[in-house]
């Protein structure tokens, strides 16, 4: 899991982006991306999740959202990011979305 808290902007967006291909590079078959303390996400951050959702379906791994700000879920489906990966309204049922395989350790 990747938790990204507060404004999500050009200043930290970087940041956000390398923790998300960092675990998928690592083999994560499952990701959650834990934006639940997100206030704000510019089109830096989507970018972010965009190149990690595009990673994800590279590598054959599952991507999740767990978002709960209006503010964010506004600019996320202004983008139309749930085309590209599931969003959901608390990590617990991003993670049991996950596909069970996701649940198997890493060789």
């Amino acid at each position: 899991m990747v938790t990204a808290a507060g404004e999500i902007d050009l200043t930290n967006a970087e940041g956000l982006r390398d923790s998300l291909l960092s675990a998928l590079n690592a083999g994560a078959l499952g990701l959650v991306v834990d934006l639940t303390a997100a206030t704000f996400l510019d089109s830096a951050g989507v970018t972010a999740l965009v190149r990690a959702s595009r990673r994800a379906g590279a590598t054959e791994a599952t991507l999740r959202l767990a978002v709960t700000s209006p503010s964010v879920l506004r600019v996320l489906d202004l983008v139309g990011i749930g085309q590209l990966v599931e969003v959901h309204p608390d990590v617990a049922e991003a993670v049991a979305s996950l596909p069970a395989q996701c649940a198997e350790p890493m060789a």
